[in-house]
Order: structure tokens, then C-alpha cells, then sequence
């Protein structure tokens, strides 16, 4: 039946089929064959999105000029998908903070998980849970859901960072909270020396957090790993930042990877459940995805949608940061992947 069409038979007693969906209504009741539900096997999925450095650097500029910290809290541009409700993709949201020389961003904490991602420049410090962690370009920095952490930039010249937080899966399961500083409360952290040795980590007295007691990864060592890394399934090679201490994701909820795809490969098709994006450190080629090209270069980002089959071709020697909600999925035994060399 359609969904606006009613019964025109008298269903009780000289009530109409109107009268008793109206009182279905002040119930605070749908009849379910009035919705259309389809249910089919999905091929495919959203399209991605892209965002070109070269044209939205400029905008950037504009932003350092309109706003600053001391009256909007943060100078953030988000990145939005109109169809993922404000955010980047589905679960994820990114956005590009500035901060430039002399400034401030009040500590705060809230149940979402984030990190920083550092585009352009240097000079800048993230304090996370009272652990001061410079920022260097193509660094890595964590603020796990519900740690203190602020921003201070001592140095020179503007410093650009990628955001991404699991903020729409938090708003959609009604567990997202803030709160503003003073700081409180701090937590007893173990340096970050006590995990500077391969293979071999501390025994602690107290059960650890789910999150990394490392909040930066340095872009050095991230860089060297993936150059070390064999070739994953895929083709490209990877490497995942990971939590010390249990070897999974650094971040319940969210994972980070660094991708390498040498030059001229093209990587076999692939898909999954999960959702991504990614961020170009360097290099520039094209990846596909589901019926999609996009283009990029170095500092663009682009999503990566869930159900689309994709594959990455590089131009010249490329390494993407990939930021997803794949541990997400994989703790509610909702992820499903797939390689074409598979089937």
C-alpha cells in the first residue's frame, strides 16, 4: 500500500482507518507498512568526497583573518558530507584547526575520541592529560575520549592540523558529553621513555586505560615503518598505530593507519564496512571509488565510503594517513572486507 494511501472500509465498529491512525499518532505509534523500508543487497556505496588543498588552502587563509581563538574557541573548518549529517563520512567527522603564533586553545575533554594530524607547520604543543606533545608536520597526536588536553603555539609561523573525532557515532548513541576547563583530576601517566624500546613494554601496578598511554607518534618513525613494511593484500604497504600495551587501535572506536603506495602500482580492489579518510603526506596519484575517480595531491583529503569497491593508483611515490572507524565495527562483529584477488 502507499505509504499517504488509507483503507476505505470502516475497520471498527464507525471508526475510520483516519480515525485510528490519528490515535495511533497521539499514542506516539507508526503502523510500519506505511514506511518504506527496503531491504536489498547493497552494491556499492556513498560517493566519496574530495577536498583539494589547492583550493581550500586560500580559505584557510581567510579563516586566520575572520576568527580567533579568544572569541570562537576554536579556528576550525569542517570538512561536511551533506548526506553524513555534518559530518565527513558515516562516524567520522575531520575538520582543519589553525592556530597561529602566540595562541591558545582552552583545555577542555570530552567522551569523544580525536587526534591531530599535522599538515603545515610547526612550534605547537598539545597538552593531553597534563603530557605535553610537540607538533611537528606529520605528526601524530591522540586526545582520547575524555582526557584533558589544550593547544599552545610557541612558534613562528601558522600551524595547520587535521581533526577527526568519532563525534556522529557518539551523538547517534547518545553518550557524547563536554565539559570546559580548569583541569582536574589529572590521571598518573607514565612517561613516554618507559615505551621506547621495541617488543618490550612495562608491567604496571594499576589496570592501564583502553586508550594509548602514548598520545604522539612521531612522523619520522611513522615514515620509516611504512617504508619497511611488507606489501599488504592489496598491493600498497601499511602500517597501523597502535596501542603499546594491547597492540590494537591507539583509540577505542577509531584507528589510524599509514599508508605507502609505491609508483606506479595500482593496488587490487577492495572493500569493506568500515569508513575512512584520508589525508595525502606526500605524493600524488588517483584511487577509484565504487563508480568515482578522484584525483589528489599532496594535502588533499578524500573520503573513502563504506561498500565501495576501491583501488589506489600512485603517480609518484605516495603516503595517505588513513583515519577509520574500522575498530568500531570490528568490536560490534559488523565488519566485513574483501579483496579482489579473493573471490
Amino acid at each position: 500500500m502507499n505509504r499517504t494511501e488509507m483503507p476505505k472500509a470502516t475497520l471498527a465498529g464507525d471508526r475510520s482507518y483516519a480515525e485510528i491512525r490519528k490515535a495511533w499518532q497521539a499514542a506516539k505509534l507508526h503502523p510500519l507498512w506505511e514506511s518504506v523500508i527496503a531491504h536489498k543487497l547493497r552494491d556499492g556505496g556513498p560517493a566519496p568526497n574530495h577536498w583539494q588543498w589547492k583550493r581550500i588552502r586560500p580559505l584557510i587563509d581567510d579563516a586566520m583573518k575572520v576568527a580567533s581563538p579568544a572569541a570562537v574557541e576554536r579556528r576550525v573548518l569542517t570538512l561536511t558530507d551533506q548526506d553524513a549529517d555534518g559530518g565527513t563520512t558515516t562516524n567520522l567527522v575531520t575538520a582543519l584547526q589553525i592556530l597561529l603564533p602566540g595562541e591558545k586553545a582552552r583545555p577542555h575533554r570530552h567522551t569523544m575520541n580525536a587526534l591531530r594530524f599535522v599538515i603545515e607547520g610547526n612550534g605547537a604543543s598539545t597538552i593531553v592529560d597534563g603530557k605535553d606533545c610537540p607538533m611537528e608536520e606529520g605528526d601524530l597526536v591522540i586526545t582520547p575520549g575524555w582526557t584533558w588536553h589544550e593547544h599552545v603555539h610557541l612558534g613562528s609561523a601558522p600551524i595547520i592540523w587535521l581533526d577527526a573525532l568519532d563525534a556522529p557515532l557518539h551523538r547517534y548513541l547518545g553518550t557524547d558529553a563536554f565539559e570546559p576547563g580548569p583541569v582536574h583530576d589529572l590521571p598518573n601517566m607514565p612517561d613516554d621513555a618507559a615505551f621506547a624500546f621495541p617488543n618490550i613494554v612495562p608491567e604496571f601496578t594499576d589496570e592501564m586505560p583502553q586508550f594509548s598511554p602514548v598520545f604522539r607518534y612521531p612522523w619520522a618513525a611513522a615514515r620509516d615503518a611504512v617504508k619497511a613494511a611488507p606489501k599488504w593484500k592489496d598491493g600498497s604497504r601499511r602500517v597501523r598505530y597502535i596501542n603499546p600495551i594491547t597492540g590494537g587501535s591507539t583509540m577505542p572506536l577509531m584507528d589510524c593507519y599509514l599508508t605507502q603506495i609505491d609508483r606506479g602500482t595500482e593496488t587490487v580492489r577492495f572493500r569493506t564496512t568500515s569508513n575512512a579518510v584520508c589525508l595525502v603526506c606526500e605524493g600524488r596519484g588517483t584511487s577509484r571509488v565504487g563508480e568515482e575517480t578522484v584525483s589528489w595531491d599532496t594535502h588533499d583529503v578524500f573520503s573513502l565510503p563504506h561498500g565501495n569497491w576501491i583501488t589506489h593508483k600512485a603517480n609518484e611515490t605516495a603516503t595517505l594517513f588513513v583515519v577509520t572507524d574500522r575498530d568500531a565495527l570490528r568490536r560490534l562483529d559488523l565488519l566485513k572486507e574483501q579483496c579482489g584477488n579473493e573471490i
